[in-house]
């Protein structure tokens, strides 16, 4: 069958790789569609350090299930599904107190193992989510928990101001789960078109950081005390610094993003405003259910959010036109049911 094989830093192509054996507790999905994730392009650039090479990349899936044995959980030969990519391994810190997603141990698919950029792939039958939706809403739900398990690290509840700096896929997930909530949010971002795409998700205030002053907007919505809640899903230092400035007293901050290098901090206002500040890694089952409901009852723009739908053999110059010029894309996805098409520009 064929594959999309990342072979070394700037060096990707189809191959063909062995069709998947399916193992007790198993379900084998025909793969119909896959999100290209920001990991994803850092393994192709050579930058991710969890990946070795080579490696089939690919996490965010809409499959069709081909094989399955009886379950519990209704699945059946001819359903389509979504899946968790992540694994646990039941024994360390994070696994016994009930956070599986930061698993010590954790082997997401298409980063430490072969991922699912491929024709077909066999997975744990409980890491499978069936619901009323469409492929490509299926592809986009493991993307839009990652910014929706950082709303739940939050606490974020109705009244909340909720300011998140990034409008990527991850930061679009936090919008539109801060906004399923009932929290005032605010996207930021430098890049009208991602800004409106969050208007869409639910973001009732935009602020596009080169044109207008990110303090000043934040204390005018707040009346001077800025957000409850301050989401960073850039990962740069200059915004891991303005979460903690602009957050309010008292106020939480949660970081999704990895900065590529040091962040310097003025720590005092980590006591001054005796702040909560969280990390937010995956996601875990009760976020996949969120994001399941929200997209059932039509909360987050699907088609707005996607650049691209292609074949699986134009990955390959897909992989290095998104590492040539990142703003272009919000969300490629492949087809690997279908000739594929373009989705927007």
């Amino acid at each position: 069958m064929r594959a999309l094989m990342i072979r070394g830093p700037e060096d990707v192509g189809i191959e063909t790789v062995p069709e998947p054996s399916r193992a007790p507790g198993e379900a084998l999905l025909r793969v119909r569609r896959v999100g290209l994730c920001g990991s994803d392009l850092n393994s192709y650039r050579g930058r991710n350090p969890l990946v070795t090479f080579p490696r089939i990349p690919g996490h965010e899936i809409a499959g069709t299930i081909v094989e399955i044995d009886a379950n519990q959980f209704g699945l059946a030969v001819g359903i389509d599904v979504t899946l968790s990519p992540y694994t646990s391994c039941g024994h360390c810190t994070a696994c016994r107190n009930g956070r599986a997603n930061a698993c010590r141990n954790n082997q997401t698919l298409g980063v430490q193992r072969d991922g699912a950029l491929t024709e077909y792939i066999a997975v744990p039958i409980e890491k499978l989510y069936a619901a009323s939706l469409t492929l490509e809403e299926l592809c986009l739900v493991e993307p839009l928990t990652v910014g929706c398990h950082a709303v739940a690290r939050a606490g974020v509840a109705a009244g909340d101001t909720v300011a998140i700096f990034g409008c990527g896929g991850v930061g679009l997930g936090a919008v539109a789960a801060a906004a399923f909530r009932g929290a005032t949010t605010v996207a930021l971002d430098i890049d009208d078109s991602k800004l409106a795409i969050a208007r869409d998700a639910g973001a009732e205030h935009t602020v596009h950081t080169l044109r207008q002053n990110p303090a000043d907007i934040l204390a005018e919505l707040t009346g001077g005390h800025g957000p409850d809640v301050v989401i960073e899903a850039i990962g740069l230092p200059q915004t891991f610094r303005a979460a903690v400035e602009l957050v309010a007293f008292t106020g939480r901050v949660v970081y999704i993003g990895y900065a590529k290098e040091p962040v310097a901090y003025e720590t005092r206002l980590f006591v001054q405003k005796e702040l909560d500040i969280r990390g937010a890694r995956n996601a875990l089952p009760e976020d996949f259910r969120q994001v399941i409901r929200m997209l059932e009852q039509h909360r987050f723009p699907v088609h707005a959010a996607i650049t691209t739908i292609a074949p699986l053999q134009q990955a390959p110059e897909l992989l290095k036109a998104w590492s040539a010029d990142p703003r272009r894309f919000t969300k490629i996805m492949i087809a690997l049911d279908a000739a594929g098409s373009e989705a927007g520009a």
